[in-house]
């Protein structure tokens, strides 16, 4: 089971935290999203967009896969990396976009199944830095198998969504 917003820190502090300073967030958030070509190359969509989290769900297809058939790492990388790093996006301006300053991910299992789930949440909002999380699982028949867990900084950058 993965952590919501809600979930993060002392009960009523992440609401307190997690406040988008952009009232269309979520449709802003899905526009940012579309217009990247790397996702959209592997196949990627968002599923699912609130205050300070977001899911991205991959299938997995042969052209995402290992010689040994698992989904390749850095199909799971770039979902946890998008995933954490728009549920940054969605707390700040309308105008601001994020970019990661830092990713680390731990493979936690071979990633077979039907498709890959990045679930992304932030655990610390800053000013300038954000620290986001994604819990990517492999699902195969709505079983979820969690594969990779993956930290990461996120700045704010100005004026980055006109760009």
């Amino acid at each position: 089971m993965s952590a919501t917003p809600s979930d993060i820190g002392a009960p009523g502090a992440a609401e307190a935290r997690l406040l988008p300073r952009d009232p269309a967030f979520a449709e802003r958030a899905r526009l940012e999203f579309s217009r990247q070509g790397f996702v959209a190359l592997l196949g990627a969509e968002l599923s699912a967009v609130s205050p300070g989290a977001v899911e991205i769900v991959l299938p997995i297809r042969p052209q995402l896969s290992r010689q040994h058939g698992y989904a390749h790492a850095g199909a799971a990388w770039a979902i946890a990396d998008s995933a954490a790093g728009f549920a940054a996006q969605t707390l700040l301006g309308p105008s601001d976009g994020v970019l990661t300053v830092e990713l680390k991910i731990n493979l936690l299992a071979p990633a077979k199944g039907d498709r890959l789930i990045a679930r992304g949440v932030v655990e610390r909002a800053g000013r300038r830095l954000t620290v986001g999380r994604s819990d990517v699982y492999a699902e195969t028949g709505g079983v979820e198998t969690r594969v990779a867990i993956a930290f990461g900084a996120f700045m704010a950058m100005e004026g980055l969504a006109d760009a």
